[in-house]
């Protein structure tokens, strides 16, 4: 498998972009967000999202983001999974203020999202993330060199059992815009480990 720049298609255009084998970089529009209903009660579906489709019920999507130039509460960019409004993961550091941030994931299914975070230092300002798939169960790991990865998330897609459509993304929900820079980007086999522990329940 291989990750090709050639293969990846838009779901909605940024403010600007360049893309390239090795990088790519997005400058994000104001007012942009990912987010159905749960708590807040809108729906927000306009960010910018660049992804290519995979069959394969196994892989790993590994990237690097950079995103010093983030200084609005919650600016974001990230790894994404978006099969369409109401069924996807997302996986991103999202700006809060001078002292923290929220690192953290959301996953949508049919309509309500949920957000896990975590609070981190204001000044980090780069991660890699591992979006892994088995079959319709998904896996978002981050790290911060990119050789160890810990676990942010494991979680289930209703609807994403079949063809999928992942990569990356960038948004600034507020009146606000940043460039996001994206490296390191790489397919592989499945590093997310078929688990090794109970068994799964006898079917009746």
């Amino acid at each position: 498998m291989k990750f090709d720049v050639k293969k990846l298609n838009w779901t909605r255009q940024p403010e600007s972009c360049s893309i390239s084998p090795d990088r790519i970089e997005i400058v994000t529009r104001p007012h942009t967000d990912l987010w159905q209903r749960t708590y807040y009660h809108f729906r927000n579906d306009n960010a910018p999202v660049l992804q290519m489709s995979l069959e394969e019920k196994f892989f790993s999507f590994t990237v690097k983001t950079e995103f010093s130039e983030s200084h609005h509460r919650f600016d974001q960019c990230g790894v994404v999974l978006y099969l369409d409004s109401e069924n996807w993961i997302k996986g991103s550091i999202e700006y809060e203020n001078e002292r923290f941030q929220h690192l953290g994931s959301v996953v949508t299914n049919h309509g309500y999202s949920d957000w896990a975070t975590t609070e981190i230092p204001a000044d980090v300002k780069s991660m890699w993330y591992r979006l892994s798939r088995r079959e319709d169960d998904f896996c978002i790991e981050c790290s911060e060199d990119g050789r160890v990865f810990h676990q942010m998330r494991i979680c289930h897609l209703m609807e994403g059992g079949g063809e999928v459509r992942f990569g990356i993304y960038a948004c600034s929900p507020e009146d606000s815009s940043f460039r996001a820079v994206f490296t390191g980007m790489e397919l592989t086999e499945c590093r997310w480990l078929a688990h090794d522990g109970q068994k799964p329940d006898e079917e009746i």
